[in-house]
């Protein structure tokens, strides 16, 4: 806008101009004569002598010379600026994060997979999601996680999203082939110990994930399937799933250790508390509901069971 104006004052004035290599002023030489004017570059080819002109170029010229420094040098500072906090920010994060999740895809299924981490007690700065879409990590900011955009399959991208201190790793992107190469990223980046699960589209592309790092594979399409089917052929078996599936609504199913009270109890007690126990983890060795051998519960159990969620009714249909 500057330049535009300063063109114009020029034009109109073009008499009291001179050009070194042509007494005639045209309007190419008024806008090269304001470009190089506020630019501060000033050549001299072209230059002002009436009085009107150097008059002008005083009291107009002058005053819109400061007025587009300022512009220019008040816009470069400002995207100095953000850029400079937001390097700020992101280095204070990654001095601090430790032990987080790490959610890889932050589409449908990794928002999902994040609102349940959330739901489980996680808090959402303890969760750092990946993604390439501007969008996605805008609203994960919103969300309370720390985002970090770019492509999950550089190692300079997990890294900078801190998978060498992350504690579980959840890939959720929406191709198997970026998946299984992910995962073998993240195996040869996680720390000792941490765990990796993984959605899978095709089944068939199930056990190329476990054999490259994952712990767990979710083979979403056949999942959904079932549920479809179960709805249908079993509604009230699936409006049980649905329940225990969906974070707003009554049930949920968690693994989780015992407490002090339950030691020595049998699985069938814990119903009087308002518990189902589905399982109980011993060691490395799992036995099921439906199978002997768990009389009473031992220090270190673990059991995973199906309860009501906290601060929610359950869902009568």
């Amino acid at each position: 806008m500057c330049i535009v104006v300063t063109t114009a004052v020029v034009w109109l004035e073009r008499e009291g101009y001179h050009d070194s290599a042509d007494d005639e002023v045209s309007l190419l030489d008024a806008a090269y004569y304001s470009t190089v004017t506020l630019s501060t570059t000033g050549y001299g080819d072209v230059a002002p002598y009436s009085d009107m002109a150097r008059l002008t170029n005083i009291f107009i010229i002058t005053p819109l010379r400061f007025l587009f420094l300022i512009v220019l040098v008040g816009t470069a500072l400002e995207t100095l600026t953000v850029r400079t906090r937001e390097e700020w920010r992101a280095q204070k994060w990654r001095s601090r994060v430790h032990d987080h999740t790490l959610v890889i895809g932050y589409g449908v299924k990794g928002r999902a997979a994040a609102d349940a981490v959330i739901d489980a007690g996680t808090p959402p700065s303890s969760i750092v999601a990946i993604t390439a879409d501007i969008e996605s990590a805008t609203e994960a900011r919103r969300k309370g996680l720390a985002s970090v955009i770019g492509d999950a399959r550089r190692d300079e991208v997990l890294l900078d999203a801190g998978v060498d201190r992350a504690r579980q790793i959840i890939i959720a992107t929406n191709s198997d082939d970026t998946s299984v190469l992910v995962a073998l990223a993240a195996k040869r980046l996680r720390k000792p110990g941490a765990k990796i699960v993984s959605s899978v589209r095709e089944s068939t592309n199930a056990q190329i994930l476990r054999d490259s790092g994952a712990d767990g594979v979710i083979v979403t399409a056949e999942a959904a399937g079932r549920l479809l089917s179960m709805q249908l052929l079993s509604p009230h078996a699936g409006d049980m799933m649905e329940d225990l599936l969906d974070s707003s609504r009554g049930l949920e199913m968690i693994e989780r250790p015992i407490t002090g009270d339950e030691l020595g109890l049998s699985p069938l007690d814990l119903r009087k508390k308002g518990e189902l126990v589905l399982s109980v983890v011993r060691g490395t060795t799992v036995t099921r509901f439906d199978q002997p051998g768990i009389r009473v519960l031992q220090r270190d159990d673990r059991i995973v069971v199906v309860r009501q969620r906290p601060g929610r009714e359950v869902d009568q249909k």
